[in-house]
């Protein structure tokens, strides 16, 4: 007869205290996810991405642009995006739990994490209101845009983002996000 396995349930504690050994772990409804340090391409859409948006946060006043590093932590879970935007938070410096939630989410995809972030980290930003989130591939050079309550769509040409608060919507070429 076989017994189903059973997975490990990680804590934000444990979490905290694996080493720092140039891996990206991730906590989402406590399954562990661990990420080898990213590729140059990966960085260099990243870079290219943060140059269009940084203009645009600011002239709209929307936040800030934040990279790796900077997570997101709700309902026992923390996140590490590949770019966010928010508002920085006002008053009393404190850590990750009570940031203001962002605005933009963005995952450049790799081989390592496709699975999960259409899957585990796709639904964790549904539940915890992010109002969007990009899924940025470089193989077939386009972006998936995710909305909740809204079809996906999948920007090839042209990707337009409308954030809340914006006086005008955003346009930005994709090629440009691939350094083409």
């Amino acid at each position: 007869m076989h017994m189903a396995t059973r997975t490990k349930r990680w804590t934000l504690a444990e979490l905290h205290s694996l080493p720092d050994d140039g891996n990206k772990y991730e906590l989402v409804r406590g399954e562990l996810f661990v990420t080898p340090p990213p590729t140059e391409e990966h960085e260099t859409i990243l870079a290219l991405l943060s140059r269009i948006l940084e203009p645009y946060v600011a002239a709209n006043d929307l936040g800030l642009v934040y990279r790796p590093r900077a997570v997101v932590r709700r309902k026992g879970s923390e996140v590490e995006p590949d770019l966010m935007v928010r508002r920085p938070r006002t008053g009393k410096r404190r850590d990750w739990t009570n940031a203001p939630l962002p605005i933009l989410l963005v995952e450049v995809l790799s081989g390592s994490t496709r699975r999960r972030d259409f899957g585990p980290k796709r639904d964790f930003y549904v539940d915890i209101g992010i109002p969007e989130y990009w899924i940025v591939d470089p193989d077939g050079m386009e972006i998936h845009v995710l909305r909740p309550g809204c079809e996906d769509e999948l920007a090839t040409d042209r990707l337009i983002w409308t954030p809340a608060g914006a006086k005008a919507p955003l346009t930005i070429e994709v090629r440009e996000v691939f350094g083409r």
